[in-house]
């Protein structure tokens, strides 16, 4: 793996991590994806229009299709992530996500788009997704828990599986820009989720108002998080990136612990250079 798609996949986690941060504080729904989405649509407008104007990307019917796959694949993310935060656990639901996602990409690249797994890699990818298990406490902790959080979890997880793959061949096959390929999706999301905003637009204009600032920081940082993973998927295979950027899961955890005091330090960051330990094995394959 290059330093190049290494140093983009950090730091695309450590946007993710940011932007499920505030996600988390807002507690909203399907009205909160529409806030940010059409945050997002103004913010990088005149980016998209930039990507338009000099890299002229050919769209033809099978470019339009998969953007138009992509943006159904990531609202379906998004709403089912919601819908287990709302009813089920939040500790268990986002890295039984992030956990199960890249297990399902790898498999998808390698079967699909013909890339090759070797064995160093599958040896890091497995130390990295056996560190988000135990690092947000394992079988006995996940026994206790409710089957329904285990299930939005392994759902949204099989969802970020497959759009990973998906997108992979739009950016490197079909040579679809990234931040259009992602731009096209937050304003697909935003037309999509219309009917719902304006039923509820009393409670969006409570989230502009009392959340302007972790609404802004979740529209900035959610595209910019994909757009930079888009740009690695076009020189690094899946199967390196999947995994690598579960260091968001590291990096929420850990920022639970300092920033909202939950506790257990010393064990998750122990798991922490597990985690670490996997991913050199990785990028280093």
């Amino acid at each position: 793996m290059t330093s190049l798609g290494l140093a983009l996949v950090l730091a695309a986690a450590i946007c993710h991590a940011t932007w499920n941060f505030f996600v988390k504080r807002i507690d909203g729904g399907p009205e909160l994806i529409w806030l940010f989405s059409i945050v997002s649509v103004v913010l990088y407008l005149p980016l998209a229009i930039w990507i338009i104007a000099v890299e002229q990307p050919e769209l033809g019917l099978a470019q339009f299709g998969f953007i138009a796959g992509s943006t159904i694949l990531h609202l379906g993310y998004f709403l089912l992530l919601q819908t287990g935060y709302r009813k089920g656990d939040l500790s268990l639901i986002y890295p039984t996500a992030r956990a199960t996602g890249p297990i399902l990409s790898s498999v998808l690249a390698i079967t699909l788009l013909g890339e090759k797994l070797v064995p160093q890699m599958a040896v890091g990818a497995a130390i990295i997704i056996l560190g988000v298990f135990f690092l947000t406490g394992g079988i006995r902790r996940n026994m206790s828990d409710s089957t329904a959080s285990l299930l939005f979890g392994i759902g949204a997880g099989m969802l970020i599986g497959s759009y990973t793959a998906w997108d992979a061949h739009a950016v490197s096959v079909l040579l679809v820009p990234p931040l259009l390929l992602d731009y096209v999706s937050s304003l697909g999301r935003a037309t999509l989720l219309a009917p719902i905003a304006l039923r509820k637009r009393q409670l969006i204009a409570s989230h502009w108002r009392e959340h302007r600032l972790g609404v802004l920081a979740i529209a900035a940082f959610n595209p910019l998080a994909y757009i930079l993973v888009l740009y690695a998927l076009t020189f690094t295979p899946v199967t390196y990136v999947a995994p690598l950027r579960e260091v968001s899961v590291l990096l929420t955890v850990l920022a639970g612990s300092f920033l909202l005091r939950e506790g257990n330090i010393a064990q998750r960051l122990g798991w922490a250079a597990f985690i670490l330990a996997g991913m050199t094995i990785l990028v280093t394959g």
